[in-house]
């Protein structure tokens, strides 16, 4: 076995092997300004822009990705530095910092993290759009420079993450460290038949940390391996929304 060489995420990969696959730190897949509420964070900062950026790679296989393209798709040979990522942002007009998003952010950490020491620095915001699977220890040493994130609880069980090449427990601890250091909404995609019994028992497990933090509970499209299957009802996710303002605040569907 490869010695361990990776403290990033709870995959810890050797040297041999890597789940994300793309070690090219500031590689860019897509770069965009967003309103905040697209990220989804509707209780940050709400109707100003944000400047968001991505690469590619992922350390989780979700078979109902619905950004597959970059999160398992090869990088190309647009590079950005964080100064430059920096210059960038300050040129957008009433721009309230970069957001990191689109693929998963984290497991280009270096370049993340330099990234938001210079955003920090210039005064505006850092944004984490991520799945949360990252140890405690590197996401510790980042959290002083996050302002906001959201991250995406996709089911609430230990077998369906197994199926998504992951575990839920390391995400659970995301969700209550990053709670004590920064302002966090959560988001669920919704797969019927899959994880749609998933919804109750996270808004209640949210309540539990504080009945405030906002929840999105997400429509799913056909996409990547599940491209096969019927988007999920909006029905459904209202019925799903009902059930989990009866433990959350402020619950809101997205994808409708």
């Amino acid at each position: 076995m490869a010695e361990s060489n990776c403290k990033i995420c709870p995959h810890n990969c050797g040297s041999e092997e890597s789940h994300c696959g793309r070690g090219e730190c500031g590689q860019i897949s897509s770069m965009a300004i967003d309103p905040i509420e697209k990220k989804p964070l509707r209780h940050f900062h709400p109707g100003r822009p944000i400047f968001s950026i991505g690469g590619f790679g992922c350390n989780l296989r979700c078979p109902f990705c619905q950004n597959h393209e970059i999160a398992t798709g090869k990088g190309t040979d647009k590079i950005l530095s964080p100064e430059e990522v920096i210059t960038l942002a300050k040129n957008v007009p009433s721009n309230i910092g970069v957001a990191y998003t689109y693929n998963e952010p984290l497991i280009h950490y270096s370049f993340i993290s330099k990234c938001a020491e210079l955003v920090h620095q210039a005064g505006l915001c850092n944004v984490l759009i991520t799945n949360g699977y990252i140890n405690q220890e590197p996401l510790q040493a980042l959290l002083p420079l996050i302002d906001a994130m959201n991250i995406d609880l996709k089911g609430f069980t230990e077998e369906f993450y197994a199926e998504l090449g992951g575990s839920l427990q390391p995400v659970l601890d995301t969700i209550e460290l990053a709670h004590q250091h920064c302002h966090i909404e959560i988001t669920t995609l919704v797969i019927p038949n899959e994880n749609d019994t998933h919804i109750e028992p996270i808004a209640k497990w949210l309540a539990t940390l504080n009945p405030e933090i906002p929840y999105h509970i997400s429509r799913f499209f056909p996409r990547h391996q599940y491209n096969d299957k019927s988007p999920t009802d909006t029905s459904l996710i209202y019925n799903l929304c009902e059930l989990a303002k009866k433990h959350l605040r402020h619950v809101y569907a997205g994808n409708v």
